[in-house]
């Protein structure tokens, strides 16, 4: 009868809040991040990366991509594996001011209330009992029975998604906040060990970029299987709790 219970209660009221409020934040992260790019479409692995130098990726998502808009470069010492000098020949797209800030502040959003959604999920039993892939007494081990289609309640998490939650809550999320922290230089003056941890801003540039595409293909296949599996139950089941 408990079980009957938990099964029909839908999700607990501090999963449905941070659960939103982490949504919001998400698509605003997207939005600003994707500006942000649009700047510098250029990733680097390293300490420094800038224009003149070799692109680790480069993404073809606005006019900067190989724009090759520069004069000749000119050496500032006689060393020619020195650094250069080169002028822009003409405007390029540059909105990153706002998109910065937003970006940051829209960040808050997210790990403040995915560290209350991490600490409830810890000490409630939550991650164990819905999220964490459990082994079972089937053959193979590894993968837990499917319930019937249309079952109730988040406890009924097939074994594939039941993965995909564990990586993203406890990998990708973390490691997205992580790197971004040490892209702020004000951060990494207080905590000049994430600048070590990560081998320079670029590096961490380059692994939170890859850490939130991640994260946009989880919530892009979430939507999908949301849509797919009962949309207006999984609905009810995240704003009432039914």
């Amino acid at each position: 009868m408990a079980d009957k219970a938990a099964a029909g209660s839908g999700h607990a009221a501090w999963v449905r809040v941070t659960h939103w409020i982490i949504t919001l934040a998400v698509l605003t992260l997207v939005f600003s991040g994707f500006e942000i790019l649009m700047v510098h479409p250029r990733l680097y692995w390293g300490k420094a990366g800038n224009d003149l130098t070799p692109a680790l990726l480069e993404l073809p998502i606005s006019r900067n991509y190989k724009h090759r808009g520069y004069d000749r470069p000119v050496a500032l010492t006689a060393n020619e594996s020195g650094p250069v000098s080169a002028n822009r020949t003409y405007d390029i797209f540059n909105q990153n001011g706002w998109g910065r800030s937003l970006h940051f502040l829209a960040a808050w959003f997210l790990v403040l209330p995915g560290l209350v959604y991490l600490l409830f999920g810890l000490l409630r039993g939550h991650f164990r009992r819905h999220i964490w892939p459990r082994r079972t007494a089937s053959p193979g081990g590894a993968a837990e029975p499917r319930p019937p289609s249309g079952t109730p309640g988040p406890a009924y998490y097939g074994a594939l998604q039941k993965v995909a939650y564990s990586f993203v809550i406890f990998v990708a999320a973390p490691l997205m906040v992580a790197t971004g922290l040490t892209m702020s230089p004000a951060v990494t003056t207080a905590w000049p060990f994430l600048l070590d941890l990560f081998g320079g801003y670029q590096s961490a540039r380059t692994i939170h970029f890859f850490a939130s595409a991640v994260l946009v293909l989880f919530v892009l296949v979430h939507v999908v299987m949301v849509v797919r599996s009962g949309f207006q139950r999984h609905m009810r089941a995240m704003t009432l709790g039914r």
